[in-house]
């Protein structure tokens, strides 16, 4: 009964994992979990190689009883998203490695994949949440047009002026670990231990990405996929509470017998 009872809070646990991927799958941005087991402590009754009573015979694999299951972890699966056009000149989706950086109120550093930007009261850029970009940039309030390149440069048409204006240069971070980042909701993540040291650099070069100005990066939630996990761990669930059930009927059993 107690192993039956791991297996329906691990499989619970991946429900919640499906059920929190498919809420999120027109979520900007948004990378997929998923969750990873281990079995427990195994019961050894007789081990592998022991001398078997009555001969001299070794015992060719023992004997190791299970103990269930247990949740070691939730993985993200940082694959690239469906890219969407949008035609807003301030969306821009990372086609690649990497990841924005911006600056929460408290002044740590966070990182997002979503590209959502528009200008603050003081025409600083800022991401959906209203965080400003790390390094920051300042759109004049008399620019008429705004060019993203594929290397990051920002450039704007300046009314009065025919040459385009270079306001600044956006950046992308990666990190060794992706997976290790801490999701801190919002679309950001925070570096961890586990994530490594991040590095930075600009778009197009080393191991980043490229921009697209005019679209978005979407989730890499593949809805079918989770349907069918979803079904999965639900029958997984069932069999699980068979079990609970059966064993429940032998103890029943056994106290019917023993009077």
């Amino acid at each position: 009964m107690w192993i039956s009872k791991t297996g329906v809070q691990a499989q619970d646990a991946k429900l919640q994992t499906i059920a929190n991927n498919l809420a999120n799958a027109n979520t900007v941005g948004f990378k997929r979990d998923r969750v990873a087991f281990q079995d427990l402590f195994y019961s050894i009754e007789q081990q592998p190689g022991a001398q078997r009573a009555g001969n001299n015979t070794l015992a060719p694999s023992g004997v190791q009883l299970g103990n269930g299951v247990q949740l070691v972890g939730t993985q993200k699966i940082f694959t690239n998203g469906n890219i969407q056009n949008t035609t807003n000149a301030l969306d821009v989706a990372i086609n690649g490695n990497g990841f924005f950086q911006v600056r929460r109120p408290d002044g740590e550093p966070a990182y997002t994949r979503a590209g959502q930007l528009q200008p603050d009261q003081n025409g600083i850029l800022v991401n959906s949440a209203g965080l400003p970009l790390v390094p920051q940039i300042t759109i004049p309030a008399n620019a008429t047009a705004i060019t993203i390149a594929e290397n990051g440069v920002v450039s704007a048409t300046v009314a009065g002026t025919a040459a385009p204006t270079v306001l600044g240069q956006l950046t992308l971070t990666s990190f060794i670990n992706p997976t290790g980042l801490q999701a801190l909701g919002e679309n950001l993540f925070a570096e961890t231990a586990a994530s490594g040291a991040p590095t930075e650099g600009n778009p197009g070069t080393d191991q980043f990405g490229k921009l697209k100005q005019g679209a978005l990066e979407g989730s890499n939630v593949q809805v079918v996929e989770e349907m069918v996990d979803m079904i999965a761990a639900q029958r997984t669930y069932e069999m699980n509470t068979k079990v609970l059930t059966a064993a429940d009927n032998m103890l029943q059993y056994l106290s019917q017998a023993a009077r």
